[in-house]
């Protein structure tokens, strides 16, 4: 049984997929809840703070990939699409959407299970992250105080440097795995399904944007250090 306090969303226009996914996630200790359509899904997103949905794509009305790109744009809810097709089409565009995961019918319920405390963890994790800053005022990074609320650089002489969002991200993963080597696959995890297409390539461009907005150069020592054949790392002595 879990302990926390998941709460999951089952949306599907069949009655008997509905019942089943909603006892056997009950069965595991979740608070589970069940829609018939989007319309029917969205009064109660609006209404509860949901870690996870799993999402039929071939919904009547407004279909699961609308959903899904919908919810993306503004939360991190775990996104599980379910659909009785073997579409790869379908799968590719539900992860362009913004989904977690892609499981198609008939599915084996344990399968989903894993895939849901996955997904919980994630969340749970992400939000817990996120008040944590919500609470800090300011965050030293090198000569600079982060302000988490504005994403401003702000300097002792004044100076304010705006970070756009994905530079904004990345500072954030860095800060919190900070003295830590973090991989490129790793940074891109952290950072998919945001409002920008994270690549192998965009993770350098941004890292080499960052270091320009704290000043760094050759003549000093560097904040964000390469580690070459690996990936970055935010320096122990960056941080506050």
């Amino acid at each position: 049984m879990l302990t926390s306090d998941a709460k999951i969303l089952v949306v599907d226009d069949s009655d008997v997929i509905r019942q089943t996914l909603v006892s056997y996630f009950e069965e595991e200790g979740y608070a589970v809840f069940s829609a018939a359509n989007a319309e029917q899904a969205e009064e109660l997103l609006a209404r509860e703070p949901f870690d996870v949905v799993l999402l039929d794509i071939r919904l009547p009305g407004k279909d699961g990939l609308t959903l899904t790109r919908e919810l993306r744009t503004g939360s991190e809810i775990g996104i599980i699409l379910v659909t009785g097709r073997q579409d790869e089409l379908d799968r590719i565009i539900g992860l362009e959407c913004g989904a977690d995961e892609y499981v198609a019918k008939p599915f084996n319920p344990r399968e989903i299970l894993a895939r849901v405390k996955n997904l919980v963890r994630r969340v749970q994790r992400l939000r817990s992250l996120e008040t944590r800053d919500a609470e800090t005022e300011s965050i030293r990074v090198g000569g600079w105080n982060l302000d988490a609320h504005r994403r401003l650089l702000l300097g002792d002489d004044g100076e304010t440097v705006q970070l756009t969002e994905g530079e904004y991200q990345l500072l954030q993963v860095l800060l919190q795995n900070i003295g830590k080597t973090m991989s490129r696959d790793q940074l891109m995890d952290r950072l998919k399904h945001r409002a920008w297409d994270a690549t192998d390539r965009s993770i350098d461009v941004l890292v080499a944007r960052l270091r320009k907005k704290l000043r760094e150069d050759a003549s000093h020592t560097q904040q964000i250090v390469t580690v070459h054949g690996v990936g970055y790392l935010l320096s122990p002595a960056s941080g506050r």
